[in-house]
């Protein structure tokens, strides 16, 4: 949130603060329902052994008779992105919570999948994981070898109209580690721009395909995957549209998105815990427009 300008709607809490959730009162809720329990708003969806016939006459026997009552007027400016750097120092925290984040897409947006393509290669490590060093990730095995970080998480976190891409890790900040971690996930970014190989994309399209049908692995799945993609897409994607946008992800759209996304861009980066030894926010900025060829 404290990535984006003040003022716009991805900035807002969820909850609110505390004085607003004091102060909520029944005609306050009554309002909110009305609001935004809509028929525009509502999809019913159902998975397994269901006839649609019967299914239809539920919904209409249990929902027919509600009707839009009041339109939603609520105001929505287009989210903006603003690269920073804040840094939260406690050193009674052993370790160093880090993310450093670009501005993705949004859910809709043709550069999804080979962000999320991406995504996949950089993957997620844990020194206390039993493969070690020995794993196909080749960002993993390189925080192996140099012993500060213990762990990291690649994300992909996709909004109506932004999002944000980077990386998340774990860092001792013994022997000043903080800064060649950090140095470490730019220089992965790079990587991605210029030096993956075929087959490593192809493991990581491998990879999100399986991520994404484990996803839906039971009917209660199911049903959660089939409303939230009607609400982000006003559709539901079938399994072999999905396989094949991400089939078509090869080095050059990846290369593609890195150069748009990442190449000399404004980075955001939050530093928590033992923060001693964090780059200042010049040599940050520097390093987003070093050379990727």
């Amino acid at each position: 949130k404290q990535w984006y300008q003040r003022r716009v709607a991805i900035t807002a809490g969820i909850l609110g603060p505390t004085k607003n959730i004091k102060s909520i009162t029944r005609n306050d809720l009554v309002d909110y329902i009305s609001r935004h329990y809509q028929p525009k708003n509502i999809y019913i969806a159902a998975a397994g052994g269901i006839d649609h016939a019967e299914l239809v006459k539920l919904a209409e026997k249990n929902f027919g008779a509600m009707a839009t009552t009041q339109e939603d007027s609520i105001p929505f400016p287009p989210a903006r992105f603003s690269g920073s750097l804040m840094n939260y120092r406690d050193d009674d925290n052993p370790f160093c919570h880090v993310a450093l984040a670009v501005e993705g897409c949004g859910w809709t947006n043709p550069d999804y999948f080979p962000l999320m393509v991406a995504n996949t290669l950089i993957g997620n490590w844990n020194r206390a994981q039993g493969g070690g060093r020995n794993i196909p990730s080749k960002f993993a095995r390189k925080i192996h070898e140099m012993g500060a970080g213990q762990s990291f998480m690649a994300f992909n976190t996709c909004y109506k109209d932004t999002g944000l891409w980077g990386i998340y890790g774990v860092v001792d900040p013994a022997n000043d580690g903080i800064r060649p971690f950090i140095m470490a996930i730019q220089s992965e970014f790079r990587r991605l721009y210029r030096s993956v190989s075929p087959g490593e994309i192809q493991r990581a399209k491998n990879l999100l395909k399986t991520y994404l049908l484990a996803q839906c692995d039971g009917t209660t799945a199911v049903c959660e995957d089939i409303g939230r993609q009607m609400l982000t897409y006003g559709r539901r994607i079938p399994l072999a549209e999905i396989d094949s946008r991400i089939e078509a992800v090869d080095q050059q759209s990846l290369k593609k998105v890195m150069a748009e996304y990442v190449y000399d861009v404004d980075p955001a980066l939050v530093a928590l815990g033992a923060t001693e030894g964090t780059p200042d926010y010049g040599l940050l900025r520097s390093l987003m427009s070093g050379p990727f060829e």
